[in-house]
């Protein structure tokens, strides 16, 4: 069955970059931030700020999905544990890293999936344009926003305050 048929957020499950399955029913009452990053790109600093707002607001419940993507201008070229050791010395980032996933077209993780489809672009498009983009999940598991690359993640911090 393809996951980003379901209707309930809590249904998905994917890979982490560990290779564990990381089901997102654990996720129930917990505000969620689910962002497609890639090591190489010029918003690859956002990792400092993502890092802050999840050391900030993890203890009320928030969290942040990482999902390295290589679609956009080659920009994740190195393999899970290379990401995983790469955002962990540069950054100290410590909330979950998934394994590396496609955003769009044919092989696009199902989470993906769901999210584009909670969550359109402009105007309706599924389509995500550049790593980076964001997605805030409510504590009921529904898809309250969608942010472009350009939004830094500290300016979504009163957004999360306001969810959780």
């Amino acid at each position: 069955m393809d996951k980003s048929l379901t209707t309930s957020f809590y249904a998905l499950e994917c890979v982490q970059a560990s290779g564990d399955l990381f089901q997102f029913k654990q996720l129930e009452d917990k505000v969620v931030l689910i962002v497609n990053t890639a090591s190489e790109c010029g918003f690859t600093r956002q990792y400092k700020q993502l890092q802050a707002l999840y050391t900030k607001y993890q203890h009320l419940g928030f969290t942040i999905l990482a999902f390295p993507c290589n679609q956009f201008g080659k920009q994740e070229p190195s393999s899970n544990e290379q990401v995983i050791e790469f955002c962990q010395t540069r950054f100290q980032v410590n909330f979950p890293i998934m394994s590396k996933s496609d955003v769009n077209g044919k092989q696009a993780n199902p989470v993906f999936k769901f999210l584009k489809k909670q969550q359109p672009g402009l105007l309706g498009s599924e389509f995500i344009k550049w790593n980076f983009t964001k997605f805030l999940v409510d504590l009921h598991g529904n898809v309250v926003k969608r942010f472009s690359p350009k939004i830094p993640p500290i300016d979504i911090a009163q957004t999360i305050e306001t969810l959780l």
